[in-house]
């Protein structure tokens, strides 16, 4: 490592046992992570203050100062699911005294507040069904497309994709080309969990799995619709679970460069079948956050999700790897349910307040990471996605953050 490092940063001359240092000097060549040095990145030797000194580098190689946010709303239209994950505490059966099925007309309303108050995009997810089928899905859609054209819509995990196709007799590729054609914009990264099969089974047995949603991102961008992917870390996974989730992802980007943005989501015991367990520590969350910049050298964005996170870590996040904090998230319901104590919205200037507390430009993007200029609730985006450049270690050259056909 070059000597005016060590002297500008001495929390990095501390000695590291030969294989950390050895991860070190990777970094510091902007080397691409193998398994091995990925699983390193979790080992407390290597300590959280230096794993999060090379996240921001990665992170400011990529957009310096800024760090992004939108104005944005959730909508759950139903928490009945036929799934009963043990990891959920969202679900309810049909009988539940506190289920709960938005009519159509339910749904234009939080729609309608969520575009009168200069929302960008709208998120859409919940559970499934049982006695909807899919064109009540696709209604949605449809419906709110129609009513508010300019809002992007982010609606629907690759599990409900994948359950759409199941119950209709379709394929993927159909599904997907369908609800694009009457309005879909892009795709959340829900229902990824963790990719382990074994894991998988005792945490979310039943929903689809890891094969299933790789295919229904990977169909996705085939079809030029983007999407995020998140991971759902502290309950019973082990660091190689961790790693072997993110490598499975970085593949499946270096395959179609789909993926805007990666969101790492605290697991949250409340009101679950996994009760018994602590929630993960804020510098467990914080070291998820480094390393997930570290090893997804190909995704563009990774974001520090303020709802799950809590307020203050998200901010902090914005120093250890993240540069986008999501956005306002107006009437979210599936984390608060888990016992998330966040407010249900946070508003711009609270945003702005935290982003410029770090020194950090804040920058308003849409759900396709699209400049947004706005005055008061009118606003429009540019045509095309912020640029950004990224050097692909695997095949030692530069390319931009753009889908690839």
């Amino acid at each position: 490592m070059n000597p005016t490092t060590l002297q500008k940063y001495p929390i990095l001359s501390e000695d590291l046992p030969p294989e950390l240092e050895k991860l070190e000097n990777n970094l510091a060549r902007g080397e691409r992570l193998d398994r091995q040095d990925a699983l390193r990145l979790f080992d407390p030797k290597f300590t959280l203050h230096r794993l999060g000194y090379w996240a921001f580098q990665e992170r400011s190689k990529r957009w310096g100062r800024m760090a992004f946010y939108a104005v944005n709303a959730h909508l759950n239209p139903t928490n009945v699911c036929l799934y009963h994950c043990p990891i959920c505490a969202y679900y309810r059966l049909p009988t539940s005294p506190d289920a709960f099925t938005l009519s159509l007309d339910e749904v234009l309303a939080l729609a309608a507040e969520a575009s009168q108050s200069g929302c960008t995009e709208i998120h859409i997810v919940g559970g499934l069904h049982p006695e909807k089928p899919y064109e009540w899905y696709r209604e949605i859609v449809r419906l709110i497309h129609e009513a508010f054209p300019q809002m992007a819509i982010k609606a629907w995990s690759a599990v409900e994709i994948a359950h759409f196709a199941k119950i209709s007799g379709r394929t993927v590729a159909d599904i997907l080309a369908d609800l694009q054609a009457v309005g879909l914009t892009c795709l959340p990264g829900g229902g990824a969990e963790i990719f382990d099969g074994e894991i998988r089974r005792q945490i979310a047995p039943g929903k689809a799995d890891a094969e299933t949603w790789l295919a229904v991102h990977r169909t996705a961008h085939r079809l030029g619709i983007p999407s995020n992917a998140t991971m759902l870390y502290g309950h019973i996974e082990q660091p190689q679970h961790r790693v072997d989730h993110l490598l499975r992802l970085r593949d499946l980007q270096e395959e179609t460069g789909g993926f805007q943005a990666f969101v790492p989501l605290p697991f949250h015991p409340r009101g679950t079948k996994f009760c018994h367990l602590k929630r993960v520590s804020t510098l467990e969350d914080l070291r998820m956050i480094a390393a997930s910049r570290l090893i997804l050298d190909n995704f563009p964005h990774i974001k520090a999700y303020w709802v799950s996170l809590s307020i203050p870590v998200a901010q902090i996040a914005l120093e250890y790897g993240a540069d986008d904090i999501d956005g306002t998230v107006r009437q979210e319901k599936i984390f608060h349910q888990a016992g998330a104590s966040t407010p249900q919205v946070l508003t711009v200037e609270n945003l702005h307040r935290l982003i410029g507390e770090l020194g950090q430009q804040p920058v308003e993007r849409d759900a396709l990471y699209r400049l947004v200029h706005r005055h008061g609730t009118t606003w429009w985006a540019e045509e095309f996605p912020i640029p950004y450049h990224r050097e692909s270690r695997q095949q030692g050259k530069v390319e931009d953050g753009t889908l690839r056909p």
